[in-house]
């Protein structure tokens, strides 16, 4: 049995004319937490972009295989309904949209089945209990008027109730304090499990302190051009990614 979860094999990808991967190869299997860090520039947001097949971005060679199936080429949403979440740097505001709703809407697409109200509405109070979010922002439009904090601790909720086979976190942990990135780690506790996988994109190491971490990998200039263990991202807030970067 396949226990290999993405496959990206030699990935090139412009964005405004400019080759940012170069190719990179990366392999997650069920079960594992991937930290993706590197210096800013070097192509970790787009990594994540890409993968979701997101416009902007043109892939010029390679492949992207999710469960032994190509979605190089597939849209944004059929990628989505496969169980691929990611939650954005800058999560969006959506006025006139709930956090219920949004995420009723949400669950709805992703499984194709009727979701009933009540049942739901409880799971979330469960959900934002455990991740110490104010039970009414059930009812706020979403991330409208939230702080930095409450944004990505929603992008968790989301998570969450979505349930995704891989869950893609780009910069959650950005500008947030000690307290919230506990309750993120937290929350990336609670949706872990053998059959789904993580990648974290980040900057920096405060993110591991309080998860268990099987493969960190540096990116520089558009390449993976090294992979460890949390040792590795130890050794990266020490002395930075000066003897990575590639001449």
């Amino acid at each position: 049995m396949n226990n290999t979860l993405l496959d990206i094999r030699d990935l090139y990808v412009n964005a405004e004319g400019q080759e940012i991967l170069k190719g990179l190869n990366l392999k997650i299997n069920k079960g594992e937490v991937h930290i993706v860090m590197g210096p800013n520039g070097a192509g970790k947001s787009t990594l994540a972009h890409s993968i979701l097949n997101n416009p902007t971005y043109e892939k010029e060679n390679g492949e992207i295989i999710f469960e032994e199936e190509d979605i190089t080429d597939s849209k944004t949403d059929e990628i989505a309904r496969k169980g691929i979440f990611m939650s954005f740097q800058l999560p969006e505001e959506i006025p006139g949209v709930s956090v219920t709703n949004f995420l009723k809407y949400a669950r709805n697409k992703m499984t194709g089945k009727p979701v009933r109200l009540m049942p739901f509405k409880e799971e979330i109070r469960g959900y934002m209990e455990q991740l110490d979010i104010n039970p009414s922002n059930m009812e706020r439009n979403l991330n409208v008027g939230f702080s930095g904090g409450e944004k990505k601790k929603n992008e968790i909720l989301q998570m969450l109730v979505l349930n995704p086979k891989l869950a893609i976190l780009d910069e959650t942990d950005s500008g947030l304090d000690v307290d919230a990135i506990r309750t993120v780690s937290k929350g990336i506790q609670m949706y872990k499990n053998d059959e789904n996988a993580v990648l974290i994109i980040t900057h920096n190491a405060k993110i591991l302190e309080n998860l268990k971490v099987d493969y960190v990998h540096i990116l520089v200039d558009g390449k993976i051009v090294k992979t460890g263990t949390e040792e590795l991202a130890g050794q990266i807030e020490k002395e930075g990614y000066g003897k990575y970067k590639l001449e």
